[in-house]
């Protein structure tokens, strides 16, 4: 097969796949379709909880907001409400209802009163990292400074980071089983929301702040800095991102890192969902290590750019993988396992040897029937992305890409 066919058939598929998935999407507009599921639907006990912690939360927020000022913050649950009553919409906006209520709460911690924070550490995580690490790694890294590391810096913590949800969201929706939308947007929303109330309960200074200030105590009167991102004010000749951290809502805020969490989470769901190969001339490389280079490459500039510590990447890290592990649900893992194993089944070929073949058979039809008897009990009911049966969608797709191997 030549190259250009194999381009133009990787292009159809993708063009299927994107097809198809908005096919899932629907475009009815009648509450009383999202009534009759919501009457259907038996919550769980976990789910029970996930809500009324959102509730609570989101009930703080409201609460504490002075700008919009009341009455006229009460239109935020109004279209919150409306857009989930509207099938067309709920169908985005409801899986996404821990992300919503993490960026409700982080706007609203500006208007936390001083009088009932916490006092704010100032030298607790630099003498950890000592402690930890030997030395002071964020420090070191910011003493050799340069334009052109500034602007290697700033892509992936200034731009990339603010993109790179949307994308992996993007490429779930279109290439992931069903459900795992859902599984995304759980992972990543309550994330970021136990690591705000983090912050929010142990206020730390960053880098920055013993940079500008030393080891002087700090108040919630001080406004936040851009760090190392200044320099890229100053090179751009703009002030955008010295407006937007001097007014940032959590100004000490540094531990853990969000910037970490959020890198690494999208790391683990591209590893997760699609492993796999590029040829790069005579070689093939492990896609893996493009994801993880990039979340390495993030973790350098927190540091570089004085916003974190090493100690604060590493508490980013480990409240994303065990959110990833603890809303990732059997029947997802079930299906990436089926994938996995069709497609080694299929890379086996028509010279294999038969004691190989069989083996990966038998063990995809062990799988294939363990998923059929399990499959039924809670993702149909959850999922909004697909009215599919879960287990034909991926058969059907991996029983096609087998015979087409053969």
């Amino acid at each position: 097969m030549s190259a250009g066919a194999g381009l133009q058939r990787a292009l159809l598929s993708l063009w299927n796949s994107i097809v198809a998935a908005a096919g899932r999407l629907t475009l009815s507009t009648s509450p009383s379709e999202t009534v009759k599921k919501i009457r259907e639907h038996q919550l769980t006990r976990n789910e029970r909880l996930r809500y009324g912690i959102m509730a609570v939360i989101a009930l703080f927020s409201l609460v504490v907001m002075e700008v919009p000022s009341f009455p006229y913050k009460l239109v935020i649950p109004l279209l919150y409400f409306i857009a989930v009553m509207i099938p067309v919409t709920s169908q985005l906006l409801f899986p996404a209802s821990p992300i919503l209520c993490w960026l409700l709460l982080f706007y609203s911690c500006r208007f936390i009163p001083e009088s009932t924070r916490p006092h704010i550490w100032v030298s607790v995580l630099p003498t950890l990292e000592t402690i930890l690490y030997g030395a002071n790694i964020s420090d070191i890294l910011t003493r050799v400074g340069h334009p052109v590391l500034d602007v290697l810096a700033f892509i992936p913590y200034g731009v990339v980071h603010f993109a790179a949800p949307f994308v992996v969201a993007a490429l779930i929706f279109v290439f992931a089983p069903p459900g795992s939308v859902q599984f995304f947007a759980n992972a990543f929303g309550w994330t970021n929301i136990v690591g705000v109330l983090i912050q929010i309960a142990f206020p730390c200074a960053p880098p920055w702040y013993e940079l500008r200030e030393g080891l002087i105590p700090a108040n919630y009167s001080m406004r936040g800095s851009p760090g190392g991102l200044a320099r890229i004010d100053a090179i751009f000749g703009t002030h955008g991102y010295t407006v937007a951290f001097s007014n940032a809502p959590v100004v000490f805020g540094a531990f853990p890192s969000l910037h970490a969490a959020t890198a690494t989470m999208e790391s683990l769901f591209l590893s997760y969902f699609f492993p796999g190969t590029v040829r790069i001339g005579s070689f093939r490389v492990d896609l893996r290590v493009f994801y993880w280079g990039y979340s390495f490459w993030l973790y350098w500039c927190t540091m570089y750019l004085m916003h974190h510590y090493l100690i604060d990447l590493v508490a980013g890290g480990c409240l994303t993988t065990m959110f990833f592990y603890l809303f990732r649900t059997e029947e997802i893992r079930t299906i990436v396992e089926l994938q996995m194993s069709a497609r080694e089944l299929a890379e086996c070929g028509p010279n294999a040897p038969p004691s190989a073949v069989s083996q990966d058979v038998l063990s995809l039809e062990h799988m294939r029937t363990h998923h059929k008897r399990h499959s039924t009990q809670n993702l149909a009911n959850d999922d909004v992305e697909s009215g599919v049966s879960t287990g034909r969608a991926v058969f059907a797709l991996d029983d096609e890409e087998a015979a087409h191997n053969k």
